[in-house]
């Protein structure tokens, strides 16, 4: 019997899961390297989404202060919805680092002059013996070899792809129509709906720039627009990323909107809405 790959993926994510990486991981507080590493290993607690970096203690130059043991992991109504990868509620990096849903110890990390609580984790782990777990949040910088990494680690079985099209895509909200296009620019990412990029010319709906911003680990920052439909200003509903990551280098300045919040139509099909971490709130 043959198995979907999006299952054999999602079947881990009651797990901890690890995998190690050849590349050089440094990490920089108060204006040192605190964290420079060959031999770090990418781990991904029961139910998180996005590894987090563990690497050698001894390749922390910092001091590790016992925090105490994790308290009891979040409960199964913990978390986002992403029914179409797994029944699990999933925790997204809006869940804090602190929460955790593995066995082992907190620890405070004190280096370069300064106290992050709870930035690391020894997990209790046989097979992740001697490795701290690391708060990507607690440091000012983190570097992959020599390239800055931003959001959280990359994870080496996630990817994009962009594309042109000529599809015909149509978007609309409360009969409204927002967007028309027949060039957009798709965008594909493991386990996320594909996305939708259209010309600004291609926009008809009142675009107001957001004060929001989001870090993407794949395509860099984006930057929100709130959206003028029937009188009413509808918050963060549209995206763009003017300087985006090399591999999202196609979609710059482009203006992509939340397939969640809106109805599209596809080539004269309407499309159900995805139930994503971000059906409610921003995150692209």
């Amino acid at each position: 019997m043959s198995s979907q790959v999006r299952e054999l993926m999602a079947s881990g994510f009651g797990q901890l899961r690890y995998e190690p990486t050849a590349k050089r991981i440094q990490a920089v507080l108060g204006g040192e390297t605190v964290v420079d590493s060959t031999r770090a290993v990418l781990v991904w607690e029961p139910r998180r989404v996005v590894p987090s970096y563990a690497v050698p203690v001894q390749d922390v130059r910092g001091e590790l202060v016992p925090a105490g043991p994790a308290v009891a992991g979040p409960g199964d109504d913990v978390g986002a919805s992403l029914p179409d990868v797994t029944a699990l509620r999933v925790l997204d990096p809006r869940v804090p680092f602190t929460v955790h849903s593995a066995s082992g110890e907190m620890v405070d990390l004190r280096a370069a002059g300064q106290v992050r609580s709870g930035a690391g984790f020894l997990p209790a782990d046989p097979d992740l013996a001697g490795l701290v777990i690391l708060d990507f949040g607690a440091f000012d910088a983190w570097y992959e070899e020599d390239e800055l990494n931003v959001a959280h680690p990359r994870d080496p079985f996630h990817r994009i792809d962009v594309l042109p099209s000529s599809r015909q895509v149509r978007l609309e909200l409360d009969g409204q129509v927002l967007a028309v296009s027949s060039r957009p620019v798709l965008l594909f990412e493991t386990l996320l709906p594909m996305r939708y990029y259209l010309p600004r010319a291609d926009v008809t709906a009142e675009l107001v720039p957001s004060p929001t911003k989001t870090w993407c680990a794949y395509k860099g920052q984006a930057s929100y627009f709130s959206a003028s439909v029937g009188g009413r200003l509808v918050p963060d509903i549209a995206w763009s990323y003017p300087d985006p990551q090399h591999d999202a280098s196609r979609v710059r300045d482009l203006v992509a909107f939340f397939d969640e919040r809106i109805d599209v139509t596809l080539d004269g099909e309407r499309r159900a809405r995805p139930v994503t971490p971000w059906s409610d709130s921003p995150g692209a």
